[in-house]
């Protein structure tokens, strides 16, 4: 069985920390959060796909110009080919990223030992994830991704879409207080994007700077690592 990609960014210096990776977004996501940039992404099947053996063409054509692969979604550890897919562009001399919201740990555990560094989306605090992503449970499977991650040794960071109507502030710093009971020491905000979101509560412009100077101090003081990235 073969990846199913829904898109390939073939240059970017933003999904991998300190690499210029290409960026395989693979199609099908479980979840249906609002705030959604890539909606397209989220059937298991899309009318239009890239086959994997032209994206791992396009691979072999960059070795030497660029550092990592990327895989990334919708949701990639859905898919069962994603361990082979990550092993064939390892072979090619690329580091490999992975990005996920840890909606399927049992898959994950497979993919961990095959990558360098992994970005793990966060939603809200663990007992408030349905009101984002409308599924029961995705909490509890989000919170045994998270664990499982930091106890990988996997470089890593997590991090949080941040929205004034979904996380206003006592809720962020609820989030983050978890994060640093677990033992995460890296993270990261990034503020809502409008482009490619459907839903109309998100879609205005969210209240500029939001989080503010002084939450954003607040939260600092937890992690070792920590940044804000403004869209």
């Amino acid at each position: 069985m073969a990846l199913r990609i829904g898109g390939l960014a073939p240059f970017s210096a933003a999904d991998y920390p300190g690499r210029l990776a290409a960026v395989v977004f693979c199609q099908g996501c479980a979840w249906r959060c609002g705030y959604c940039h890539n909606p397209h992404l989220l059937p298991r099947r899309a009318a239009s796909e890239l086959s994997w053996h032209d994206v791992l063409a396009f691979l072999e054509r960059r070795r030497g110009l660029l550092d990592a692969v990327v895989f990334s979604g919708g949701e990639p550890t859905l898919q069962p080919a994603l361990p082979a897919a990550m092993r064939a562009a390892r072979r090619l001399g690329f580091n490999i990223g992975l990005h996920t919201a840890g909606m399927a740990p049992r898959r994950l555990a497979l993919a961990l030992p095959l990558a360098d560094w992994v970005g793990m989306d966060i939603k809200a605090p663990f007992a408030e994830y349905p009101r984002i992503t409308g599924v029961r449970c995705s909490g509890s499977t989000a919170l045994a991704s998270a664990r499982m991650i930091l106890a990988s040794g996997v470089t890593h960071e997590f991090r949080t879409t941040v929205h004034p109507a979904l996380l206003p502030p006592p809720v962020l710093q609820r989030l983050a207080d978890e994060l640093f009971g677990l033992g995460a020491r890296h993270y990261a905000l990034q503020q809502f994007r409008a482009t490619g979101c459907t839903a109309p509560e998100f879609t205005g412009a969210p209240e500029p700077g939001y989080p503010g100077p002084a939450l954003t101090s607040r939260l600092a003081g937890l992690f070792a690592g920590f940044a804000v990235r403004f869209a």
